[in-house]
């Protein structure tokens, strides 16, 4: 989360400078260059927009946390696999592994949804995707209570109305 706020940030700097060039330009009649700059503008006032919108979904999900771990394994019906080792955030809104972000729930019918969740004593799976792409993650949970599992079941049950399945405790 830290590093969307500092890019947006920096766009925000940047969005700025080129603004007050476009008005120092415009000011002098050099109107080429304040053309140029207000263009500029333009294009990073839309990078300061989208880089808040990532930042609003980041803080979303963090906020709604359903569990934390340490590492996981991404997988997309492709068959293409990946290997994180960063901080990992489920909740109900989706999935922070580093800097990616995984979300669900938007968009009404046709957008990307949770499908399914299943826990065993070494891996919680997260299946998502729309009706054109799938993707499924494996994590790490390194959970020993069963205790836990249940609860985090049960907030799974409570926010997303998904029954999470549960092998093997």
């Amino acid at each position: 989360m830290k590093s969307i706020n500092k890019m947006r940030n920096y766009y925000l700097v940047f969005f700025v400078i080129a603004a007050l060039l476009t008005l120092w330009f415009a000011l002098k009649f050099i109107y080429e260059a304040a053309f140029i700059f207000g263009n500029i503008s333009i294009v990073l006032l839309l990078y300061v927009i989208k880089q808040n919108r990532l930042l609003y979904d980041t803080r979303l999900i963090y906020d709604n946390c359903i569990f934390k771990i340490p590492s996981a394994t991404v997988s997309t019906s492709n068959s293409e696999i990946k290997l994180a080792v960063e901080e990992i955030v489920v909740s109900a809104f989706g999935l922070i592994i580093g800097n990616k972000i995984y979300k669900w729930g938007y968009h009404g019918a046709y957008g990307v949804k949770l499908k399914a969740i299943e826990i065993n004593p070494e891996r919680v799976y997260l299946t998502f995707g729309d009706a054109s792409k799938t993707a499924r993650v494996e994590l790490l949970h390194g959970i020993t209570n069963k205790q836990e599992v249940l609860d985090i079941k049960q907030k799974f049950w409570r926010e997303t109305g998904i029954d999470t399945v549960v092998n093997g405790w």
